[in-house]
């Protein structure tokens, strides 16, 4: 039977960090440059540089934590540094700054929905007071456990492979969690809708297919997270998933969804707009609300229908992460008792994402070109041995 077409999700890109960046020597905040400030090589007839496909990982990259109102995160500008071209990497940090907002310019949102957007983000960093302070900060020694954070720091395939269970082609589950920290930010969720519903502030949710749940990039986690998805994922994605940009993963958007009888039961077959994705059980008591995957597609293929060794349903289980490719075709059967809250981790390579927009072929990642490639190859077999005989 056909599964039904899947809908991506919407998502709105980071914009500002939460906390208050540190203070120069005069006591006041750093100032974020002015578009007007010179570029590298600005002038008629200048063309916007490409970034290098492979980055300069020799060179030392400028900090740009202490910045005001950066559209993006402090992290992707010291990445993105690293694959500017050798001729500007000398350039001030006010004008690298200048040119990599430049090149960042075509993916920022435009329109009402990011001026509402911003205006939310500001009042949420300048009136919300969390719970949890300590779930701001990464600390791997609060947050993970033992096993994850062993193989983590050994790093080698081998090590990370040692920990994962591999359900079907492509579905990665592992024990990722303290229970100790689900149960802090199940209380942090609880306490900022808690808050948005008494300052009256109609809280943004994760996408178009959620109607409950919170972007915890907008409540201050943004930078948390990003620490998570460098230091900790990027390693383990590089391994599993090097043909969607595992490896060269540079953004995110992360937040939580609830299911409950009183609120969304189930969602729908679906792809995510991401090239990574993590989800975690974070609890509580729940019955039903298995994940059902169902291989993974290019645009093309999307409402294919999936093959025997690609149907598989997994029941959450708290405190253990799902590992999978954001174009892995998936859903939530309906919670039938109790509530369930996840943590989503949408992991963006801008580098794949780029690249893609110039590739006709997707046999490497997507199961029904694979498969029509076989065909092709078997055929071309064939007809040669026939000329032969």
């Amino acid at each position: 039977m056909k599964e039904p077409a899947p809908a991506s999700g919407e998502v709105v890109l980071s914009s500002r960090k939460r906390l208050k960046p540190p203070s120069s020597n005069n006591g006041q905040p750093s100032r974020r440059p002015s578009r007007e400030d010179e570029l590298p090589g600005r002038g008629e007839g200048v063309v916007m540089p490409r970034l290098l496909r492979v980055a300069n990982v020799n060179h030392k990259s400028e900090c740009y934590e202490d910045l005001e109102e950066l559209e993006y995160p402090a992290a992707l500008y010291s990445t993105m540094e690293q694959h500017l071209p050798p001729n500007f990497l000398n350039a001030s940090r006010e004008k690298k700054l200048a040119l990599l907002d430049r090149i960042l310019s075509k993916y920022r949102p435009n329109g009402e929905r990011a001026k509402k957007h911003r205006e939310y983000r500001e009042r949420i960093r300048h009136n919300y007071q969390p719970l949890h302070n300590e779930l701001y900060t990464l600390d791997p020694e609060r947050f993970f456990v033992n096993s994850f954070l062993d193989a983590v720091k050994d790093g080698s395939e081998t090590a990370l492979r040692r920990i994962l269970t591999e359900h079907s082609p492509g579905v990665f589950t592992f024990n990722m969690l303290k229970p100790s920290f689900c149960a802090k930010m199940l209380e942090e969720v609880e306490h900022f809708e808690r808050w948005a519903q008494d300052a009256r502030v109609k809280v943004m949710r994760p996408n178009t297919m959620n109607n409950y749940g919170a972007v915890l990039d907008d409540i201050g986690m943004e930078g948390m997270l990003n620490h998570l998805m460098i230091r900790y994922l990027k390693a383990m994605a590089a391994v599993l998933f090097v043909n969607v940009g595992g490896s060269s993963l540079d953004t995110h958007h992360g937040f939580v969804v609830e299911y409950a009888m009183d609120r969304d039961l189930d969602l729908g077959f679906h792809v995510d707009d991401s090239e990574v994705t993590l989800n975690v059980c974070l609890g509580k008591e729940f019955d039903g609300g298995e994940l059902f995957f169902r291989g993974v597609r290019c645009d093309k293929h999307v409402n294919g229908e999936a093959r025997p060794e690609e149907v598989l349903e997994y029941s959450h289980v708290p405190g253990h992460a799902i590992l999978h490719a954001g174009r892995h075709r998936h859903g939530a059967k309906a919670i039938t008792s109790g509530q369930r809250t996840n943590l989503i981790l949408w992991c963006r390579s801008s580098e794949f994402r780029e690249l893609k927009k110039y590739q006709r072929d997707f046999s490497s990642w997507c199961g029904e070109c694979l498969l029509r490639k076989k065909e092709r190859c078997r055929r071309l077999s064939s007809a040669k041995r026939q000329l032969a005989s």
